[in-house]
């Protein structure tokens, strides 16, 4: 089978979307099988150059090819979505009318790096059927590995009565509610003006202690968990008004707090951060739920078995709960085995459909093999982002199927939508002779492709469903194969 655009340009060769599609399953009734659903993401670390750009001196048509480059091998992984970092520090990895350009991307704060790496990684990524999630850091103002001046709009120059120091940082002080409220309206501005599928926070809310002593904010703990909770519900609110589709997703410490379970020690979000991440899951101020779950699994003090199931356990809401595994420890301590086990653990768990990689890094230098092996026993078939039922409950029209001959074993497949709303993918299966199904995810601007034999057996039945923003499915088209 080869499903290729049926436009004059195309963004992917043949052998690509080949190898990428590969997903053979016989279904006995000839019906064609359910979607597979899991979330298989990956960050995309900017501060410091951890994953891209690799420098921040090279040139712009350097760092796009860079950057197609990581979203082109997520795909061939059979990732599904990247989680972009686009605010280090109070610092814009896009065009933002407030705050200044990164240094990471020219070596100097404020400098433009002659486009929009936001936008381009949106574009390349939803040409790919990969969802673009955008990083933010709420409350960081400096990164102690910075060596750029700083630019006069940058919010410490314009509000320095914001401005905390703490340790090698500078930090928003997050009990000023003016300061809860810009960060709200940085994140909301790239809500409305980009296609961003999801926005994302990660663990560093108020900053982890250091030796020096407290936070100089004169807040006790209580206040400061409720400054972090105000902030979290305000920006669910606010995101869903703005777009319902848009998921938002945290990624705190997988420790909430020492002790919790038993036998889990170290340090907790809840009394180093002041971040409540149990509230907000049990509150539903979220969409999906990601706990750093950065230990091995027989690690005595905070394993990740034990972590995954005690997480999964708070999850009365049915919330998405996808888990961080630090893949970057590969080669550094950890085979790649473990990062399998750690997968094969959470494919075990009611209630948790996915992980996210720390970070790209390691599965483009593949250490260990670790993208092989993945690519190889556990990404084998390409899989839907997890629906999320709690934001929408209405399923897309299917489409409709044209099938025209092209020779003994060939056909054009193509489709129309016939509901009110563009489909965000579409879901295709093709049947061969022996009853196994091949799957191909495709983008929603597609129209078509063309199927024929596997070089085993003729094809003879397509199903096409379509998806939407939210992950809900049509019901399946489902055309059989002629020839003439």
């Amino acid at each position: 089978m080869l499903c290729a655009h049926l436009e004059v340009k195309t963004f992917l060769t043949a052998v690509a979307l080949l190898v990428a599609g590969v997903c053979r399953v016989t279904a006995a009734d000839g019906a064609p099988p359910d979607p597979a659903r899991e979330f298989r993401g990956a960050w995309v670390a900017t501060v410091a150059n951890i994953d891209w750009p690799s420098s921040s001196h090279l040139s712009t048509d350097e760092q796009k090819r860079e950057l197609t480059g990581i979203i082109d091998s997520a795909y061939r992984l059979r990732l599904n979505a990247l989680i972009f970092q686009v605010r280090p520090a109070c610092d814009a990895l896009y065009d933002s009318p407030f705050e200044p350009w990164s240094e990471w991307l020219t070596g100097k704060q404020g400098k433009t790096p002659g486009y929009d790496p936001l936008a381009f990684a949106v574009e390349q990524a939803h040409k790919r059927g990969l969802e673009l999630h955008a990083w933010f850091n709420p409350f960081r103002a400096s990164h102690p590995k910075s060596t750029s001046s700083v630019a006069a709009n940058h919010v410490t120059k314009q509000h320095p009565e914001w401005t905390r120091r703490y340790g090698k940082y500078l930090w928003l002080d997050p009990g000023v509610p003016a300061v809860r409220d810009y960060t709200l309206r940085v994140i909301l501005d790239v809500v409305r003006r980009y296609d961003v599928d999801g926005v994302h926070l990660d663990d560093y809310f108020y900053p982890y202690p250091e030796a020096e002593g407290e936070f100089p904010d004169r807040s006790d703990p209580e206040r400061r968990r409720e400054n972090i909770n105000t902030f979290v519900r305000e920006l669910y609110r606010q995101v869903k008004a703005a777009k319902p589709w848009v998921k938002v997703g945290i990624s705190p410490s997988g420790i909430w707090r020492s002790g919790m379970p038993r036998g889990v020690s170290g340090t907790g979000s809840y009394d180093a951060l002041f971040a409540d991440s149990r509230k907000w899951l049990a509150s539903g101020w979220l969409d999906y739920f990601a706990p750093q779950l950065y230990w091995r699994i027989r690690d005595e003090d905070h394993s990740y078995a034990v972590l995954l199931n005690w997480w999964a356990g708070q999850n009365r809401l049915h919330r998405h709960l996808w888990p961080g595994v630090f893949t970057s420890k590969v080669d550094e301590g950890w085979p790649a085995k473990e990062i399998l086990d750690q997968l094969n653990l959470t494919h075990e768990v009611p209630g948790v459909q996915g992980n996210i990689h720390f970070s790209m890094k390691p599965l483009l230098e593949n250490r260990d093999g670790i993208a092989d092996k993945l690519r190889r026993d556990e990404y084998v078939e390409p899989a839907l982002v997890p629906a999320s039922p709690w934001l929408s409950g209405k399923f897309p029209s299917p489409p409709r199927l044209t099938v025209r001959p092209r020779g003994a074993e060939r056909f054009v497949v193509t489709w129309q939508t016939t509901g009110a709303e563009r489909a965000w993918l579409w879901y295709v299966q093709v049947r061969y002779a022996r009853g196994e199904w091949t799957t191909y995810i495709l983008p929603g601007t597609q129209a078509g492709c063309s199927v024929n034999d596997d070089g085993r057996h003729p094809a003879d039945r397509v199903a096409v469903r379509a998806v939407d923003r939210f992950g809900n499915t049509s019901v399946p088209a489902v055309a059989e194969l002629r020839a003439r």
